[in-house]
């Protein structure tokens, strides 16, 4: 081998070996770059695992909260059910009260009408009685008459009579001497 040979050779060797120090230095970097990568690949799972941790608490929250929800719903169906027949009550309640107005109505037209009747009727009795206290007093009147007059007769047959005992004691005592 010859020196140019050689020269070559180790000119190549060191071409070969600047390679080698720059594929060496590429190596280096890439190497250096792949952990920053692995470093950068271990914190997002760490992200990750915080972010699941933290879905997972948000979904356990969340199913708490529905949870939640689905009772508050449940007491208000059963407040909504329970009002109801709060109102249903009201109506039935209303509507008894509307019925008792109703007969209450009904009953205070019948009294008014009745108390219409009564006060005719009693008007009619009023009248009647005052017919009757009226006749009453005609007939009072008329045997007050009668009475007077029947006083006047008798007195009239009183004197009559004792015109006529006077009459017969007169003649008895005609009688009575003669004899």
């Amino acid at each position: 081998m010859s020196q140019e040979s050689l020269d070559d050779l180790k000119y190549e060797l060191e071409l070969k070996n600047a390679e080698i120090d720059e594929l060496t230095m590429e190596l280096q970097n890439k190497l250096e770059e792949i952990n920053k990568l692995k470093l950068y690949s271990t914190k997002l799972k760490y992200e990750k695992k915080n972010l699941e941790d933290k879905l997972d608490t948000k979904i356990d929250y969340d199913k708490s909260r529905m949870k939640e929800l689905d009772d508050l719903t449940e007491k208000l169906r059963e407040k909504d059910s329970i009002i109801d027949d709060k109102q249903d009550q009201v109506k039935y309640l209303r509507s008894l009260i509307d019925d008792y107005k109703e007969q209450l109505r009904a009953n205070t037209e019948n009294l008014e009408l009745q108390l219409r009747k009564i006060s005719k009727t009693y008007e009619k009795l009023l009248e009647q009685k005052d017919i009757i206290i009226q006749k009453q007093d005609e007939e009072i009147s008329n045997l007050i008459k009668s009475k007077e007059e029947i006083i006047k007769s008798n007195k009239t047959n009183v004197i009559s009579l004792k015109l006529q005992n006077e009459k017969y004691q007169e003649i008895i005592d005609k009688f009575t001497k003669t004899n």
